[in-house]
C-alpha cells in the first residue's frame, strides 16, 4: 500500500496516535513533579511553569498551523512536528535544570502546534463527509483516555523507574509515526499561496497567551489583580483582532467561516462544554487525593472507570447520531454530561465505592459522545476551500478550552476555600461539592447554544435525514 492509495482509517490510525502521544505528555507528568524537582533542586510548585509554557506555546503556534500547513504541504508539516515532538521528548529527558525543561517545553509546544492541527486536517482533505463521524470518534477518543491513565501511568513511571521514562515513551511512538506518515498519508494538493499575516498571528497569540496566563493566575490570592489585568487585556486584543481580520485581504483565519451556523455554534456552546468537561480530569483525582485520602496512584485507579465509559461510547456516538442527529444528541447528552458533574458533589469519603465507579462511568460516557458529537459538528457543513481556517479556529479553541477548564476548575476551588477564611490553603469535601455544581452548571449553559440548532443540522455527515427518509 503506497500513499496514494492508502485507506482512510489507515490515516485515521495514524493521527489517533499523535494526539494521543501529545495528550498523554501533557498529563503524565502532573503526578511526576515532586521526583523532577527533586532531581533540578527546587520546589515542585516551581515546575508548573514548564506546564504553563507548553499551553501557552501550544495556543500562540496554532493559529498559524493551517497556513503552514497550506504552504508546506499537509504529509511533510505532519511528519516533521512528530520529528520535532520526538526531539523535544528527548531533551525533555536529558534536562537538568528548570531553565533547560522549560526551553525543552516551549520547544515541545511548538511543535504539538503544528502535530495535531495539521493531523487533523490530513484526515479532513481524505476523507468523505459520510465517514466524517467515524473519523472523528477514530481520533477523539485516545485524547479521552489520555487524560484518563495520564496520572496513574506517570506516578507508576515515577515510582518505581524515573520520570525520565514518562518522556523517553515518546521515543518508539514518534519513529514509528514518522515512518508511517511517510508511507501512509498522500500530500494534499497545493494549496493558493497567501502571505502570512504577521500582525494577525501576533495579535492572536498575545491575546491567547494573556488569557490562560491571566485565568491561571485568578486562582491565586495574592495576584489576581495580575490576572484580572491580563484577561481584560486579552479581551481588547480579541475585539482588536476581529476587527483585524474582517479588514485583511489574507487573514490569519478567515473570520467569514463564523458566518456558517453549525460552525458558529460548536465556536461557542462547543467551547464552553469543553472548558466545563475539562476541568473533570483536574478535579476528581484531586479530590481523590486531597478529600479521600489517596496516593496519586490509588486516585488515578480510581479515576480508570471513566475510561470504560469513553471506550464504550465510541462506537454508539455513530449509532446516536445517525438516529436522533447532532441536535437531539448535543442537547440531551449535554444535559447528562452536566448533570453527571453535578452529581459528584455528593461523592465523600463514606461513598461506597460501586457508586463512585458508577458516577465515573456515567462521566466518562457522556464526555466522549459530547466531544465525538462536537468534532463531527464542527467540520460537517464547513465548504471545503474553508477546512483550513475551520481547522485552525477549532483546533485553537479546543487547546484553550482545555487549558481553561483546568484553570476555572482551581479558581473556583480556591475561591470556595477563601471563603472560609482559609486563604485556599486547605481544602476540604465541601469545597469540592460547591465546585462541581459550578462546574456542572457551567455545562448546562452550552445547551442555549445546541437548541438553536436546525433539527437537520449536518445530516450530509450523521445520516439522520436519510435514515428518517428511508423510514
Amino acid at each position: 500500500m503506497t500513499a496514494s492509495t492508502a485507506k482512510p482509517h489507515v490515516i485515521w490510525l495514524i493521527v489517533a496516535a499523535a494526539f494521543f502521544m501529545e495528550t498523554l505528555d501533557g498529563t503524565v507528568i502532573a503526578t511526576a513533579l515532586p521526583q523532577m524537582a527533586a532531581t533540578f533542586g527546587t520546589n515542585p510548585v516551581n515546575l508548573s511553569i514548564g506546564m504553563t509554557s507548553y499551553l501557552v506555546t501550544l495556543a500562540v503556534f496554532i493559529p498559524i498551523s493551517g497556513w503552514v500547513a497550506d504552504r508546506l504541504g499537509t504529509r511533510r508539516v505532519f511528519a516533521w512536528a512528530v520529528a520535532a515532538f520526538t526531539l523535544a521528548s528527548i531533551l525533555c529527558a536529558l534536562s537538568t535544570s528548570v531553565a533547560q525543561f522549560t526551553a525543552a517545553r516551549v520547544f515541545q509546544g511548538m511543535a504539538g502546534a503544528m502535530m495535531v492541527p495539521v493531523g487533523r486536517l490530513a484526515v479532513l482533505r481524505n476523507t468523505g463527509k459520510e465517514d466524517l463521524v467515524r473519523a472523528m470518534a477514530f481520533i477523539v477518543w485516545p485524547g479521552l483516555i489520555a487524560p484518563v491513565i495520564g496520572p496513574p501511568l506517570g506516578g507508576f513511571l515515577a515510582t518505581y523507574l524515573s520520570w525520565q521514562w514518562i518522556f523517553l515513551l515518546n521515543v518508539p511512538l514518534g519513529v514509528a509515526g514518522i515512518f508511517l506518515i511517510r508511507a501512509y498519508i498522500p500530500e494534499s494538493a497545493p494549496q493558493p499561496r497567501r502571505p502570512l499575516d504577521v500582525a494577525g498571528f501576533v495579535l492572536s497569540g498575545l491575546a491567547l497567551s494573556f488569557l490562560m496566563v491571566g485565568v491561571e493566575l485568578l486562582g491565586y490570592g495574592g495576584r489576581w489583580q495580575l490576572g484580572a489585568l491580563l484577561v481584560a487585556a486579552s479581551i481588547a486584543l480579541g475585539v482588536a483582532l476581529a476587527a483585524h481580520l474582517r479588514r485583511h485581504s489574507h487573514p490569519l483565519i478567515d473570520p467569514t467561516i463564523m458566518a456558517v451556523p453549525s460552525f458558529r455554534t460548536v465556536m461557542i456552546g462547543g467551547t464552553i462544554a469543553r472548558t466545563a468537561i475539562s476541568a473533570m480530569p483536574f478535579l476528581l483525582p484531586l479530590l481523590f487525593q486531597v478529600g479521600f485520602g489517596l496516593n496519586a496512584f490509588e486516585a488515578g485507579m480510581l479515576y480508570l472507570a471513566s475510561m470504560l465509559g469513553n471506550l464504550g461510547m465510541k462506537l454508539g456516538t455513530t449509532q446516536a447520531l445517525r438516529r436522533f442527529g447532532f441536535r437531539n444528541v448535543l442537547v440531551f447528552n449535554g444535559a447528562l454530561a452536566g448533570a453527571s458533574i453535578a452529581l459528584c458533589a455528593v461523592l465523600s469519603p463514606d461513598t461506597p465505592i460501586p457508586l463512585v465507579v458508577a458516577i465515573m462511568l456515567v462521566c466518562g460516557l457522556t464526555r466522549s459522545m459530547q466531544f465525538t458529537g462536537l468534532t463531527s459538528m464542527a467540520f460537517a457543513e464547513v465548504p471545503h476551500p474553508q477546512m483550513s481556517s475551520a481547522n485552525t479556529l477549532f483546533s485553537t479553541t479546543q487547546q484553550m478550552s482545555m487549558g481553561l477548564g483546568i484553570a476555572v476548575g482551581a479558581v473556583v476551588l480556591h475561591l470556595t476555600a477563601a471563603a472560609r477564611d482559609t486563604g485556599g490553603a486547605t481544602y476540604d469535601v465541601t469545597d469540592f461539592r460547591i465546585t462541581f455544581l459550578v462546574v456542572g452548571l457551567l455545562a448546562l449553559s452550552s445547551l442555549l447554544s445546541f437548541v438553536r440548532l436546525r433539527r437537520d443540522a449536518g445530516a450530509e455527515v450523521s445520516g439522520h435525514r436519510r435514515s428518517g427518509d428511508a423510514a
